[in-house]
């Protein structure tokens, strides 16, 4: 158990031990928060028979591999999120399964992720907010859940931005290519992250719990704004991903056609004197210009000019 705080018209009031959890959530005015992280089974059996949790939502939180999802039974409500956390080049994933009933908020996260503690000292600023009770603190979760996505595609979206200005200058090795790959199937699983994170928000925004005040919708309906912000961002991530790759494969084919096109030019300058050289290597008598005294020179001059103008030609045309 992380924290287990009990709060009165907004405002904390005391904190408690797991097993005392139920008898303030009974008090008039009164609701409780308990924060678990990666709690053992019989931690959660004990606050299921305390606030009366349906079965299913606790094995949900047992095995902790579930997509974003609510599920609502009777009156109470059980949220499941994917959090996001940066760690070097990499993103690693976990989850937040959070109960929500009368009287109680119940958050359980497993895997990496940010500490909710500043959830709950934002939350404890704003007493005004806080006055509403469950409520308010599940959409306080949800909130910094997904402003969490941002850090992370930011980072993505940095370390993008200096793999696109490399490919323009350079051409792409193997571990670039490797890292283009694994970029694209990193904004793949945080984009399924992201995407039912919005249908989440949207189902809170039009459900009639009675754990849920109408007044706390239009914020249910501003995280949604946020993950739809999230999710364009990470569709423009992958798209540029793939243009980089695309570039980088055209402008190493230009590169090989510039070296082709060099190849086949000095090929062409160095055939003229093989040719030329070829032919009076056949030692025939019948050529009047092995006997002129200046033969050898002028045949080095027309090999000398055929070169020069062939240089000159392919130059011209860019090939050299």
């Amino acid at each position: 158990m992380v924290a287990a705080v009990a709060y009165e018209n907004g405002r904390r009031v005391a904190e408690f031990a797991l097993s005392e959890g139920k008898s303030w959530s009974e008090k008039p005015g009164h609701f409780v928060w308990i924060g678990i992280h990666e709690p053992e089974e019989a931690e959660l059996r004990d606050l299921a028979l305390q606030f009366g949790l349906h079965p299913l939502a606790i094995e949900d939180a047992l095995n902790a591999h579930q997509r974003p999802k609510l599920e609502t039974y009777g009156d109470a409500l059980f949220v499941v999120l994917r959090t996001a956390h940066r760690v070097k080049e990499t993103t690693e994933f976990g989850e937040t399964h959070i109960f929500v009933g009368t009287g109680y908020v119940i958050s359980v996260r497993h895997g990496p992720s940010s500490s909710y503690s500043k959830v709950r000292e934002r939350t404890e600023c704003n007493p005004s907010l806080l006055k509403h009770g469950e409520d308010f603190v599940l959409y306080s979760i949800l909130d910094f859940v997904v402003d969490n996505y941002t850090p992370v595609v930011e980072a993505i979206e940095a370390e993008v931005t200096e793999m696109e200005r490399r490919v323009l200058k350079q051409p792409l090795t193997a571990e670039d290519i490797e890292r283009i790959h694994a970029l694209r199937r990193e904004l793949m699983v945080i984009r399924r992250t992201v995407t039912p994170t919005a249908e989440v928000c949207k189902q809170l925004e039009h459900t009639e719990s009675g754990c849920i005040d109408p007044v706390i919708h239009p914020y249910f309906r501003d995280v949604a704004d946020h993950v739809k912000r999230v999710s364009d961002h990470i569709d423009a991530l992958r798209e540029i991903v793939t243009h980089t790759f695309e570039a980088g494969l055209l402008l190493e084919s230009s590169r090989q056609n510039q070296v082709q096109r060099k190849f086949a030019a000095w090929a062409a300058i160095l055939a003229c004197p093989t040719a030329i050289a070829g032919i009076y290597g056949m030692n025939f008598d019948n050529m009047p210009e092995l006997r002129l005294p200046y033969g050898y020179y002028m045949v080095l001059g027309v090999i000398v000019g055929l070169c020069g103008f062939l240089y000159w030609r392919f130059k011209r045309w860019g090939w050299l």
